[in-house]
C-alpha cells in the first residue's frame, strides 16, 4: 500500500493545458474518487498517475518514489479500464494469471494468487468459464482479478461500471466497496457519476476544466460547498438556485415571506440562494405551479413553476397528494440553505 501525491501537476496538449497545476494528498489505503462533468480532465489525471500520460511540468509521488517519470509498469499500480478487454479465447484462470505469467512467475505462485483473487471476488464457479460466458458484472470481476493478482500498491479505476445496467451498477458498487474494505489498498476512482462518488469515496475530488473545486468528505462537500458549481454537481436531484434580493431585514423569495438574512447575507444586495429538494416543505394554497411529478415509490419528486417562472424541485414523502396543475406554497429553513456570490459562484 502507499499514499499518492501530486505537486503543481500540469498536462499540455501542444499550446493547449487541460491540467492546471494540481496539488492533491492521497492518503495510504484511502478511496480517492475523482468526479465532475465530461472533459474536465478527471480520466487525464488518472492517467497522469498511471504513467500513461505524460507529467509536462510538477511531480507524481507514489510512496516515497518520484514516478513522474517512471514507465507504467515500474509504478507499483494496476488499473481497471472501462473496457474489460479480457482474451476471449482464455478462462478466467487464464487471464487473471496471464500478466504474470509473461512475466515468468512460477506456476504454483500464479496458481495461489489467483485463487485467492477468486475467493476475493466470489469468481471461484467461474474459473474454468471463457468470457463470452459470463455476464457483464462477471466480466468486470475479472478484470479486476487480474489486477489483484498483481499485488499493486495503489488501485486505478477509470470508469469501470460505465458498460454495466444500473442493476448490476449498484451490486459492483457493493462489490468495490467490499473489496477495499478487505484488502485495504489504495484506490483511485473516476466517475462521471455522482451517486457512485458519493457512496464509494472516503474522499471525493471534483474536478472542473482541469482544476480541483473542492476536496473533501462526501458529506463535507454534500453540506458545506465550496462553490455553487460543487453545490450543483453534489447531489441528486441537483440544488436549486434563485438569485435574491437581500435587505437588512428580509430576503425576498418568490412565494415565500418571513425570511431573514444571517450576518454575512445582509453584507449583500443581491445573492444566490441554494436550497436542497429535501429541504422544501410543501403546502396547500401557493404562489407555485405543480409542472410535472415523477412518483418513484418511497420518495416523490414536484417540478414547480414560480410566480416569475422560477423553477425548483421538491422532494416529498407524500404519495398520491398532489397533481399536476396544483398551486402549492413552499418553505424552508434558512439553516438549511446556501448562499453563493451570484458572480463568482463562491459560497458566502
Amino acid at each position: 500500500m502507499a499514499e499518492v501525491s501530486l505537486t503543481k501537476a500540469l498536462k499540455r496538449y501542444g499550446q493547449t493545458q487541460v491540467i492546471h497545476g494540481v496539488d492533491l494528498d492521497i492518503k495510504d489505503g484511502e478511496f480517492c474518487v475523482f468526479v465532475g462533468p465530461s472533459g474536465c480532465g478527471k480520466s487525464t489525471l488518472l492517467r497522469m498517475i498511471a504513467g500513461l500520460e505524460e507529467t509536462t511540468e510538477g511531480q507524481i509521488f507514489i510512496g516515497t518514489n518520484d514516478v513522474t517519470d517512471v514507465d507504467p509498469a515500474d509504478r507499483g499500480i494496476a488499473m481497471v479500464f472501462q473496457s474489460y478487454a479480457l482474451y476471449p479465447h482464455m478462462s478466467v484462470r487464464e487471464n487473471m494469471g496471464f500478466g504474470l505469467k509473461m512475466n515468468n512467475v512460477a506456476k504454483e505462485e500464479i496458481e495461489a494468487k489467483v485463487s485467492r483473487a477468486a475467493d476475493i471476488l466470489r469468481l471461484e464457479p467461474y474459473l474454468d468459464r471463457k468470457p463470452k460466458a459470463l455476464s457483464g458484472g462477471q466480466r468486470q470481476r475479472v478484470a479486476i482479478g487480474r489486477a489483484i493478482v498483481r499485488g499493486p500498491e495503489v488501485f486505478l479505476f477509470d470508469e469501470p461500471l460505465s458498460n454495466l445496467d444500473a442493476e448490476l451498477r449498484l451490486e459492483m458498487r457493493v462489490e468495490l466497496s467490499r473489496l477495499h474494505d478487505e484488502l485495504g489498498t489504495t484506490m483511485i476512482y473516476v466517475t462521471h457519476d455522482q451517486v457512485e462518488a458519493m457512496t464509494l469515496a472516503d474522499k471525493i475530488v471534483v474536478l472542473r476544466d482541469g482544476h480541483i473545486e473542492q476536496v473533501g468528505a462526501p458529506m463535507a462537500l454534500y453540506e458545506k460547498p465550496a462553490n455553487r458549481f460543487v453545490a450543483g454537481f453534489i447531489g441528486s436531484p441537483a440544488m436549486n438556485f434563485l438569485d435574491v434580493d437581500v435587505t437588512a431585514t428580509a430576503i425576498k423569495f418568490p412565494g415565500v415571506s418571513g425570511l431573514k438574512p444571517t450576518a454575512a447575507m445582509k453584507k449583500h444586495k443581491k445573492i444566490t440562494l441554494g436550497i436542497r429538494p429535501e429541504h422544501l416543505s410543501i403546502s396547500k394554497n401557493g404562489a407555485w405551479v405543480v409542472n410535472l411529478i415523477e412518483e418513484l415509490g418511497g420518495v416523490t419528486y414536484l417540478y414547480l413553476t414560480g410566480p416569475n417562472k422560477e423553477r425548483v424541485t421538491a422532494e416529498t414523502r407524500e404519495y398520491g397528494k398532489h397533481k399536476k396543475g396544483d398551486k402549492v406554497g413552499i418553505s424552508f429553513k434558512m439553516t438549511q440553505a446556501h448562499a453563493f456570490y451570484p458572480k463568482s459562484g463562491l459560497r458566502i
